[in-house]
């Protein structure tokens, strides 16, 4: 095997082994690590709080509870007969979980028509496009963690007619999101980026 062979042959092996930036941060519990390990995710998130006006740490514990950071999460299978899959839950994919009519909404009113939903900078900026509407039709304060992910979970209409209030189970990640948040919110403050 000629040399420039096995030295493609070695990098191709590396670059599969690596993960590359598709994989998650290694401690998602610490803001700091997260933004120190991933500085591309802290610098979308700061632009999109410019933009929107939606704060990083209620960023982050959003796409923390939709996708634990994974670039290409998607939704479970749906069964039928518990063994044969028939398609996924819903089409949410990527960091933010955006469904493919939210996502593509979100595509014509920015204008963005090459934004990615596995791409943190395109994902945070749907974010902080989602949550500003939120804030324009029920009048959810950017910084209101809690009912920013209700609206986010519900959409619009559902937060807007209370749909949240018969899900106990939803109520309680609403909560854990809050908690994460501020835990962010707080680390962020010490940390030196």
């Amino acid at each position: 095997m000629s040399r420039s062979l096995c030295a493609l042959f070695a990098v191709l092996v590396l670059a599969t082994c690596s993960g590359g930036s598709k994989a998650p941060p290694r401690n998602l519990d610490n803001a700091c690590s997260i933004a120190r390990e991933r500085p591309d995710y802290i610098k979308a998130f700061r632009s999109t709080e410019r933009k929107w006006g939606v704060p990083v740490h209620v960023q982050m514990a959003t796409i923390y509870q939709e996708s634990r950071y994974r670039a290409n999460a998607r939704t479970p299978h749906k069964y039928v007969l518990g063994v044969i899959p028939m398609g996924r839950q819903s089409s949410a994919y990527g960091f933010s979980q955006a469904l493919d009519g939210t996502w593509e909404q979100y595509q014509r009113e920015t204008g963005k028509r090459r934004a990615k939903r596995d791409r943190i900078r395109d994902a945070s900026d749907f974010m902080g496009w989602y949550m500003n509407k939120s804030y324009e039709r029920n009048g959810i304060h950017p910084s209101d963690t809690r009912n920013q992910y209700l609206a986010y979970h519900e959409g619009h209409t559902g937060y807007a007619r209370g749909t949240y209030n018969s899900k106990s189970w939803l109520l309680r990640v609403a909560n854990d999101v809050d908690a994460r948040a501020k835990l962010y919110q707080q680390q962020l403050a010490s940390c030196r980026l």
